[in-house]
């Protein structure tokens, strides 16, 4: 049955005056509605993490771990499954869709750090299906299972590229943190004879110093738990301008000597530490 358009009708008046003919157009046809078990299949199947063959290591399938993640695990009859979590890796919980038709339990390896949890499982039947979910004390897994007549995986594990990534982080910048300041500094190159005085915020410098050429201003370890605060250079009038630095571990090292220099941070209630330097001499205590 063909569907008919309604037209306005004042718009059909005017073509019956002007003698034109009426004409009415099929409507097109209704998109059909998806319905939310669409939605959730879709889903899933996006989702879904199927073995590659060139994530296979000898007989055990490595997929990259991902938040979300829907792996596909093949098992069949009279095979068993092993499902090998991190190493350190503390199992809280599995739960199975279906634990009539299939064994799954857990055990684990090795000891110390490098102790690993396996989460074995084992249908009792070809042309089975259901989900396992795995929780631990770092993320949780999604696995779907289906059996088949002979083909089953020996065995899973993942690569976390996340941690490794948090790990060469780490790593980059502890050896930033231990990197000398500066390279080719003289002891007897060094002149300490700057005061630190003004508000006593976490922050507040250690001391400053410099080699003739560059300044150099310690800060507390805290430095890099808040919010670091800008430098000011001073001139004689009292004008303060942003000068040029750069963080080393926790050192502002600046390309240039100066006189005075405040560090401020806030805006209503703007803490300020000046730094200046005096003339050489016995070294003054620091100021208050």
């Amino acid at each position: 049955m063909t569907r008919l358009h309604f037209l306005p009708i004042q718009w059909v008046s005017a073509c019956l005056l002007a003698g034109a003919p009426v004409v009415a157009t099929a409507a097109p046809p209704a998109r059909p509605a998806v319905s939310v078990v669409d939605r959730v299949a879709a889903a899933n199947q996006a989702a879904m993490r199927e073995p590659d063959r060139q994530g296979f290591l000898n007989a055990v399938q490595v997929f990259p771990y991902a938040e979300g993640a829907l792996y596909h695990v093949y098992t069949a009859p009279e095979r068993v499954t092993d499902i090998a979590l991190q190493p350190g890796e503390t199992l809280v919980a599995v739960a199975a869709g279906d634990t009539v038709r299939w064994v799954i339990g857990d055990t684990s390896s090795g000891s110390g750090a490098g102790k690993r949890t396996h989460i074995l499982v084992k249908p009792f039947a070809a042309g089975l299906a259901t989900n396992v979910v795995i929780t631990t004390d770092r993320r949780s897994y999604h696995l779907s299972l289906t059996s088949t007549t002979a083909t089953a995986m020996a065995a899973l594990s993942w690569t976390y590229p996340h941690d490794a990534l948090i790990a060469l982080q780490r790593a980059a910048a502890e050896k930033a943190a231990a990197a000398p300041v500066a390279a080719g500094l003289a002891l007897e190159q060094l002149h300490f004879n700057y005061v630190v005085s003004g508000d006593r915020p976490a922050w507040r410098p250690l001391r400053a110093f410099d080699d003739g050429r560059q300044t150099f201003i310690e800060f507390p370890a805290s430095l890099g738990v808040g919010e670091a605060p800008p430098l000011f250079l001073v001139d004689a009038k009292g004008d303060a301008q942003l000068v040029n630095y750069r963080l080393q571990g926790r050192f502002y090292v600046v390309d240039r000597l100066f006189d005075t220099a405040e560090l401020r941070l806030g805006t209503k209630k703007q803490q300020i530490v000046r730094i200046t330097r005096v003339a050489d001499g016995p070294q003054p205590r620091r100021g208050s």
